[in-house]
């Protein structure tokens, strides 16, 4: 990759609405550097199943997109590295400083990863979302871009089997980091979001109950690159005949620091409970909710949908979850309907957790602060006129940066992001 020295835009974070802000610059002919701090772009919707309410392949929307920003002759992308220190000099004058992570392999690597076959150290699998484990050096999931190993520094034993197998010498454990600077006319913060972290909630034994697991990792099971043949218990492998669901896990919640509904926890909960009778048609779902937001086109529809499949729907707050020597779960629970508190047992229990702000942008800039909304996103200070527009005038927000959104929202949302960018690259927005 050539040294980067001048762009027309920035875009910080290659998700999905990084790509599309991208893309529409790109084909406009300006050029776009896009930097990432994953080892991939494609953010996090390279690793859903199916997308609510049409059930089309999460991955079969997304690649095609992640293919065509990789292959763009006007777009540059960096991944494993960071943005630091943005300053703005003038008018569509900004520098900033593109911090390169080490893979400790080349881009000569061809993913072949014979490299894992021999490496004797298994942590984690981050990608798996801790599911199950994956080597020290390793490519990080099937349908990444770019399709190049890393080696995971801290935990491999130096061993040096990698260098010793690998048919394209990409082994290079020499690199070191690399700071250069950048010069851009304009930037697009598409940092995306984070989910809630389910550990802020004892009571519901995340962590410390193996069958109590998070969306996501449900989401996994359910994808086909999925680390297990079906559905199954983490505790013990069998396959669960009894699920239940808890929705607004750290959203509505001013107790655990996010007072907002994060839009999306009951559509993809209600799609994965979809699924899940897919997966397992002898399965009872049970879904326990404040309220059902579907507030979007065909969400009403697909609501609608669950029920005639036999996804039983408690509106009720779960207060506690108990767990029984057998691994089955105990949910305490106020059933707001019948006015009690009532207890059930299921054998599987998933945390809808919701979505914070990803706070990394709040950092990046040197000689100006931009400003957060009450909820420490990016504000937006026009969201009639120019909802991408930002404190900082050349700055731009995209996607679940600026607040919770669906696919289709942050889509729109980049697409809002750069048009009001070309606007201002042409003197329009100011």
């Amino acid at each position: 990759m050539t040294q980067p020295n001048k762009f027309d835009a920035l875009i910080i974070g290659g998700g999905i609405a990084g790509e599309e802000s991208a893309l529409n610059l790109a084909n406009m002919d300006y050029k776009v550097i896009i930097v990432e701090k994953d080892l991939s772009i494609g953010g996090k919707m390279i690793h859903l199943s199916k997308v609510f309410p049409t059930l089309d392949c999460g991955a079969c929307i997304t690649t095609p997109k992640v293919s065509e920003t990789a292959r763009h002759p006007n777009i540059s992308i960096y991944t494993n590295s960071e943005i630091q220190d943005i300053e703005k000099l003038g008018e569509n004058n900004f520098t900033a400083t593109l911090l390169e992570k080490p893979r400790y392999v080349t881009e000569d690597c061809t993913g072949c990863q014979i490299c894992e076959e021999k490496c004797p150290v298994i942590v984690e699998d981050q990608y798996q979302w801790n599911l199950v484990g994956r080597k020290a050096v390793y490519v990080p999931f099937s349908i990444a871009n770019p399709r190049i190993a890393a080696i995971d520094i801290e935990n491999c034993s130096l061993c040096g089997l990698c260098e010793k197998v690998c048919p394209a010498n990409a082994i290079d454990f020499s690199q070191e980091e690399k700071r250069s600077n950048i010069n851009v006319n304009s930037v697009i913060i598409a940092t995306g979001y984070n989910l809630f972290d389910p550990l802020k909630i004892p009571r519901y034994g995340f962590g410390k109950f193996k069958n109590v697991v998070t969306a996501m990792q449900m989401e996994r099971q359910l994808v086909p690159t999925r680390p297990y043949n079906n559905v199954l218990r983490p505790k013990d492998g069998k396959m669960p005949d009894n699920i239940a669901y808890v929705l607004c896990t750290g959203s509505r919640d001013e107790t655990v620091g996010n007072p907002i509904c994060s839009q999306v926890c009951c559509m993809y909960s209600i799609k994965q409970a979809q699924l899940l009778l897919g997966a397992l048609p002898m399965a009872d779902v049970t879904i326990y909710y404040l309220h059902i937001r579907a507030f979007g086109k065909g969400f009403c529809e697909f609501f609608q949908q669950a029920k005639g499949m036999d996804v039983e729907f408690i509106k009720g707050k779960v207060g506690l979850i108990k767990e029984k020597e057998n691994g089955n779960l105990i949910l305490r629970y106020e059933d707001i309907q019948k006015g009690k508190v009532l207890e059930a047992e299921h054998d599987l229990v998933v945390l809808s957790t919701g979505i914070l702000p990803n706070t990394d942008y709040s950092s990046m800039f040197k000689n100006i602060n931009i400003e957060q909304d009450d909820f420490s996103y990016v504000h937006q200070v026009d969201e009639l006129c120019c909802p991408a527009k930002t404190s900082i005038d050349g700055v731009f927000v995209a996607g679940t940066s600026s607040g919770p959104m669906d696919i289709p929202d942050s889509i729109l949302s980049a697409g809002a992001a750069s048009s009001e960018t070309a606007g201002y690259l042409k003197g329009g927005i100011r």
